[in-house]
């Protein structure tokens, strides 16, 4: 009797937030298991993604046709921030394709404030995003060499600062994901107790971005979800505590088998 030594490998495809790109996920791509090939996208309107910035259910069907296109008939989707709702869009659409999601301070029920409301006003909202868009870069040179280098961690500033959209303007995609976090997120948490394939959802209390209530409240909604709390990453958890995310992401996978 012979023994299959063969190592079975599982898809998992990252999504960034909003703003970001595919390299917030490198130091957890790093850090996974070599049985998960993880593929880490830039979604529409940022990185080297040609296409602009859409609605949440635009997104989700760049991403099921990305996957026609890269032979994936069936995944784990992780989704950091605004790349959650994407996460949840695309297996509302497509469920059999979809076999586990794993959602990072993700945004959901009740996250929107009234700050996220300014954002996405008519002409506050371009306002602002163009001013943030123009400043942080230098913001983000400054401050650099005071706190990276003294604690080895980015800060915020510096996260944001290093975004870029090879094809346009960070700050109409930031503007016009914002709007829609207003004008389409509800049509996809309304549907959260049709989504019956397991989740992890990871969240760090101190959250200052999304609150931990929202967490919460996809993992109450979500059929088959569970909940673990990371302290110490805030929002940016996949740049901040890649090795705790990567470990949490590799038992997540193991749980499926």
């Amino acid at each position: 009797m012979s023994l299959d030594t063969r190592v079975r490998t599982t898809n998992v495809v990252l999504l960034h937030g909003q703003p970001g790109d595919r390299s917030d996920w490198d130091a957890v791509t790093a850090l996974l298991p070599g049985s998960i090939q993880a593929l880490a996208l830039d979604r529409p309107g940022y990185g080297d993604n040609p296409e602009p910035a859409g609605t949440i259910e635009d997104n989700a069907r760049w991403l099921l046709d990305r996957l026609d296109r890269e032979g994936i008939d069936s995944t784990v989707l992780a989704g950091h921030s605004y790349g959650g709702a994407i996460a949840l869009a695309a297996a509302t659409l497509a469920p059999r394709r979809v076999r586990g999601l794993v959602l990072v301070a993700s945004v959901g029920p009740g996250c929107l404030t009234r700050w996220d409301e300014l954002l996405a006003a008519p002409v506050a909202g371009a306002a602002l995003a163009v001013t943030a868009w123009s400043v942080l870069p230098w913001l983000a040179r400054k401050s650099l060499d005071h706190s990276h280098s003294r604690t080895g961690t980015p800060n915020t500033l510096h996260l944001l600062g290093g975004i870029r959209h090879r094809h346009g303007a960070v700050w109409r995609s930031f503007l016009s994901e914002q709007r829609e976090l207003f004008d389409g997120l509800d049509r996809w948490t309304e549907r959260l107790s049709d989504i019956p394939i397991p989740a992890l959802i990871l969240a760090d209390p101190a959250d200052k971005v999304v609150p931990i209530s929202t967490s919460h409240a996809l993992c109450e909604q979500l059929p088959c979800a569970r909940i673990e709390l990371v302290n110490g990453g805030g929002h940016h958890l996949p740049r901040r505590l890649p090795g705790a995310v990567a470990a949490r992401i590799g038992e997540f996978v193991d749980s499926l088998e």
